[in-house]
């Protein structure tokens, strides 16, 4: 009977606990919610934020990732998508849950197509994060990369 006791309070710890950091993944995120921004430029002073997705076990998965914003629009990606759970999540259900400096963001994931859409992301990327020119070969995880624009949920706009 004890040792059911705390596995259940071992789980309910886990999955309200459990914030990402840069070396591992957590659960769901929490904090002040907050009203979606029309310009996500203040975001060029962060340099990591933390994505909720859903997943299909049911327990929410949160990761710390990059983003950039491009003429005010915020955008985040994925390095080396096929090898993460994460961005397939992202494709059965873009809604998602952004913490950026302990705001709670609810927004939707619109993915980005054409190199039009991509290379001023590419760019605000390379700028804000001091990557080389030619990011690709310096850094084979940057050969595939994926990414989204952030928009209210109730909108698919790019």
């Amino acid at each position: 009977m004890q040792s059911i006791s705390f596995a259940v309070i071992a789980l309910a710890a886990l999955i309200v606990g459990c914030s990402p950091n840069a070396q591992r993944p957590g659960t769901a995120l929490s904090g002040a919610e907050a009203a979606l921004p029309a310009d996500w430029r203040f975001t060029d002073a962060t340099k990591e934020i933390q994505l909720q997705v859903h997943t299909p076990y049911l327990i929410p998965h949160a990761v710390t990732i990059w983003c950039a914003q491009v003429d005010g629009a915020l955008y985040v990606a994925a390095s080396a998508p096929s090898q993460k759970r994460w961005p397939s999540w992202v494709d059965r259900d873009p809604n998602v849950r952004l913490d950026i400096d302990g705001k709670i963001y609810d927004v939707k994931l619109v993915p980005l197509e054409s190199a039009e859409q991509i290379d001023p992301v590419r760019t605000a990327y390379a700028t804000k994060y001091q990557l080389p020119a030619n990011t690709a070969n310096a850094n084979p995880a940057f050969r595939e990369v994926r990414y989204w624009h952030v928009v209210p949920r109730e909108t698919s706009a790019t």
